[in-house]
This record gives C-alpha cells, sequence and structure tokens, in this order.
C-alpha cells in the first residue's frame, strides 16, 4: 500500500517543477484577440517554447494552458466540460484554437485583404513582413512557392518590381525575390537622394546669381529716412523745390488756382453770338441799356442789386465771385472799357489771367488779354 500512495504522490510534485520550468522560459500570454494575425503570432511564440523544453504531447498542452488569460481561459474552460483535456494530444489544442479564433467569417476577410493588399508607401521589409503574416492565414492561397513569388511580385510597387524581374532569370524563390526586391529598392532611393541633391544645387545657385538688394537698417534710421546720404540729400532737395513751388501758389502767384476759384462757370463753352461774337449764355443784351447780370433797367452790373446781394451771402470771400462773374461778362459781351471811356474792337478768344477786389468795387473793370 505504500508504495501506491508514495507514486500517487509524484504526479502533483511532476507538475510543480513543470510549472516553474515553464514560467522560467517567460512564455508570452494571450487573452483571447479577435485579431487572428496576433492569435497566430502567440500560437507559433508558444510552440517554439514547448519543443524547446522537450515536453510531452499533454505536458505541451497543459502548459500551453497556464498561458491563457481573461477571455481565452473562459474558452478554455468550456472546452474542459465538453471533452476530456487531460488526454488530448497537442494538434488537438491547435485544433481547438484555431477552431476559435479563425473561424470562416475572419478567415475570408483576411484571404480578401491577401489578395488585395499591396506595398504603397511601406518598406519592402515592412510590405514582405505584413505578406508572411496575411500568407500563414490563408494557406490555400500559396500551395506552392511559385504561386507565392507570383503573389509577392504582385504586392511590390511597380518601380521595385520591374527591377525585380528584369533579366532572362526572374526569381522563382521566395528568398531571391526578396533579397532582389530589397536591392531594387536601395538603388532607387539612392537615385531619388542624387536628385534632390542636383535641384537643390541648381536652386542654390539661382538664388546666388539674383543680385542682392541692400537692406535698409530701420533701427538706427528712423522712418521716413534713408540710410543712404546721397539718397537723403537728393530728396531733400526734392521737398525744397516742392515747398517753394507750393509756397508761390499759396501767396497767389499761381493764376490757374486763382481761376478755378473764380471763374468756375467761365470755362464752360458757349456758341459765338452773332450780336456781340462772344460767347455767352442766354439773351444777348448788347446795344440795350438793361444790366448784363439781373436783365433789368436803369443801373449797369457793377451797381446790380444781386450783386450786392451775393455779396452779402459770402463774407467769407467777400466781392470774389460777384466780381469774377461781372468782369467776365463785360469782357465777354461788352468789348469795350466802361470805366475808361474808349471803345474797342471786340477779341472772339479773350482770357482773363487777373482781378482785383478792390478795381471791382471801385467800378474799373481791368481784363488782361492775348
Amino acid at each position: 500500500m505504500a508504495p501506491v500512495g508514495g507514486q500517487a504522490n509524484l504526479q502533483p510534485v511532476r507538475e510543480d517543477l513543470l510549472y516553474e520550468r515553464f514560467r522560467r522560459m517567460k512564455a508570452p500570454e494571450f487573452e483571447g484577440p479577435t485579431d487572428p494575425i496576433a492569435a497566430d503570432n502567440w500560437l507559433i511564440d508558444i510552440q517554439v517554447i514547448l519543443d524547446f523544453m522537450r515536453l510531452t504531447e499533454q505536458e505541451k498542452v497543459l502548459c500551453a494552458s497556464f498561458a491563457l488569460k481573461k477571455d481565452a481561459r473562459h474558452w478554455w474552460m468550456t472546452v474542459q466540460m465538453r471533452r476530456d483535456v487531460t488526454a488530448m494530444s497537442w494538434q488537438d489544442f491547435v485544433t481547438e484554437f484555431r477552431a476559435m479564433y479563425y473561424n470562416r467569417e475572419i478567415l475570408a476577410v483576411q484571404q480578401d485583404e491577401f489578395t488585395n493588399f499591396r506595398q504603397g508607401s511601406m518598406t519592402v521589409m515592412e510590405a514582405i513582413q505584413k505578406f508572411e503574416q496575411l500568407a500563414r492565414l490563408c494557406p490555400d492561397l500559396v500551395p506552392s512557392e511559385t504561386e507565392k513569388v507570383r503573389r509577392m511580385m504582385k504586392m511590390l510597387r511597380t518601380d521595385i518590381a520591374k527591377q525585380v524581374s528584369a533579366g532572362s532569370s526572374p526569381p522563382t524563390l521566395v528568398s531571391d525575390c526578396i533579397s532582389r526586391a530589397i536591392r531594387a529598392e536601395y538603388w532607387i532611393n539612392q537615385d531619388k537622394e542624387a536628385r534632390a541633391q542636383f535641384f537643390k544645387a541648381k536652386k542654390e545657385e539661382k538664388a546666388a546669381a539674383k543680385p542682392t538688394q541692400p537692406r535698409q537698417d530701420t533701427e538706427s534710421h528712423p522712418k521716413g529716412q534713408s540710410s543712404n546720404p546721397t539718397q537723403g540729400s537728393n530728396q531733400a532737395g526734392r521737398n525744397k523745390r516742392k515747398g517753394n513751388f507750393s509756397g508761390q501758389n499759396q501767396q497767389g502767384n499761381s493764376p490757374q488756382k486763382k481761376n478755378n476759384r473764380g471763374n468756375e462757370n467761365t470755362n464752360v463753352s458757349y456758341p459765338a453770338c452773332a450780336t456781340c461774337g462772344k460767347k455767352h449764355p442766354g439773351v444777348c443784351r448788347m446795344g440795350t441799356n438793361a444790366c448784363y447780370l439781373c436783365g433789368k433797367e436803369g443801373h449797369y452790373a457793377r451797381n446790380c442789386p444781386q450783386n450786392n446781394q451775393n455779396q452779402n451771402q459770402s463774407p467769407q470771400y467777400p466781392n470774389r465771385n460777384a466780381s469774377s462773374q461781372l468782369h467776365a461778362v463785360q469782357a465777354r459781351l461788352e468789348g469795350p472799357s466802361i470805366a475808361q471811356g474808349r471803345l474797342e474792337a471786340p477779341e472772339p478768344q479773350a482770357r482773363i489771367y487777373a482781378y482785383t477786389d478792390g478795381n471791382a468795387e471801385a467800378g474799373t473793370s481791368n481784363v488782361v488779354t492775348r
């Protein structure tokens, strides 16, 4: 009886030692993600550790079940409820595992992704890694080495695939295809870098050939002043001449400004009058005793009450507009000088250049013509 009891106690001791050995290997844990690639990676990693430990079929299943956590642990408990796992082989465990995490719907999605997978902006090594992961999940799509090479060539970018398939002997092995793709990618990148350096040098050379404009020092020179002494003196001279010219206009030496203010109505062009030969609006009153301003008899234009009324309404500029209109009308219509009492032949193109307000009030009109 004693030997039987002692032999029964050997099983728990062996399991404890097995667990310690497996724990020291730092095996990865599996929590049951829905991503089939992550599940396949865990299955590969755990199988490598179990093969290294040289375990039996049942010991492999026992150690692998230790690494199942969370949702994966609940799944394993349902498997224990419907079958005896103490005599389960490792191949049976893999079958149960793939049936759970490699279902048909997920595999159909992975097959579509594998068929339409392209390198895009990834490097060759990144694309090869993704290609191998999808190929493990879709073994039916790559039954041979030749088919795998064909799909890999289709996955690569066009510029890389052209160089890989160039020559009289295209690759027939996956390893040969990968090495050729890596070399092609290297030389393509070298060519792109050389082109970029060339255009950068040409751009810098073109920028250096352009004449550089002197930058004005805004800190040492106030705004509006030039840092160039010659330019500053020229600007000062121009300002001085401009100031003198403006001063003359303000002092009244410019007849144009005075004419524009005093004779606003004389610049209008009218047809020549058949009576007096002058250009004026309205009815010609030459040869009548009527006033040239209001048309009434009994007074002259210089004594017209309407003229005096306009003077009273414009205190800021006394007698300027009224006297200017008076002299303009007299010069255009009368022709002869009324103040001096002599008759002169009318001139058809008379121009008025200057008149004074004092003479207008005194009853005289000084008309300068050319």
